[in-house]
């Protein structure tokens, strides 16, 4: 039986994440349900609808693992490596009907909620997992990031509405802000100095300081930035999963930059690569 949303509200998650992660699978699902052909491409990716919906159901249970404090290696956290688990773990895993993988994408994600639900509330991370240790709170929003950035490919490739919105979009920043240090691009930020605060509309808000290419987080804004960049949740959280582009999204107004160094806007966006 599944818990009521009276009961998730009460639950040990923090506030709307547990029904955004149930709601988002449901949507998941929602989507294969009745597809009679998974062959089709995933526009931007490599994958089938068959092997992005094959990966969500894998991850989600991984995720449940993990939750249950069980060890599951999952490559070091680089790109190169989480796309070498993937592809192995597809390889071992054939199923690719759309009902089979909807079901299992539910069912994981309610075997999550359940394994958090008596998981401790411990701010110190705990948990380990391919983008390092994470505390419950920040794992499930991790799972929730994971499931909307490939239920959205789900969505494109189907010719249907995607299920991102501004509180689900919200509800990942805990993880956002936690592996943001581990995602930098040394590429760009090596020998680079400067201060951003992110706002998001609302009331959100965070900074990021580059000190010589070392880059830290303060879940605040910070007081005298180089560059402020105001953006939309949602767009904000495709142009982090690499499914949006930042110049686009600029272009139709959903960023805006101010400040003693405005010009650092553009750049903000190739400081981090997608995992």
């Amino acid at each position: 039986m599944h818990p009521t949303p009276e009961q998730d509200i009460r639950g040990p998650l923090p506030d709307g994440l547990a029904q955004a992660i149930r709601a988002t699978a449901e949507d998941i699902a929602g989507l294969l349900r009745g597809v009679p052909d998974t062959s089709v491409a995933v526009p931007g990716s490599a994958w089938t609808l068959g092997e992005a919906a094959a990966h969500l159901a894998l991850a989600n249970e991984l995720m449940a693992d993990l939750m249950l404090g069980r060890e599951r290696p999952y490559g070091d956290g680089t790109p190169q490596s989480l796309a070498a688990a993937n592809a192995q773990s597809l390889d071992a895993f054939p199923e690719r009907r759309a009902e089979p993988l909807a079901e299992m994408i539910a069912d994981q994600a309610e075997v999550f909620l359940d394994a958090a639900s008596r998981a401790g509330a411990d701010d110190e991370p705990v948990l380990v997992t391919p983008l390092g240790p994470l505390n419950r709170d920040q794992l499930a929003s991790y799972l929730l990031t994971h499931m909307l950035g490939h239920g959205y490919d789900l969505a494109r490739a189907l010719g249907r509405p995607h299920m991102i919105d501004r509180d689900r979009a919200v509800l990942c920043m805990p993880f956002m802000l936690r592996v943001m240090p581990r995602v930098t691009n040394t590429a760009t930020t090596n020998g680079l100095t400067a201060r951003y605060t992110i706002r998001l509309p609302r009331g959100t808000a965070f900074g990021v300081t580059l000190a010589d290419g070392a880059l830290s987080i303060t879940p605040q804004p910070l007081d005298r930035p180089d560059c402020t960049i105001r953006i939309n949740p949602v767009t904000f959280l495709l142009i982090a999963l690499g499914r949006r582009n930042a110049w686009r999204a600029v272009a139709q107004g959903q960023i805006t930059a101010w400040g003693r160094k405005p010009w650092l806007a553009p750049r903000f966006p190739t400081l981090f690569v997608a995992p």
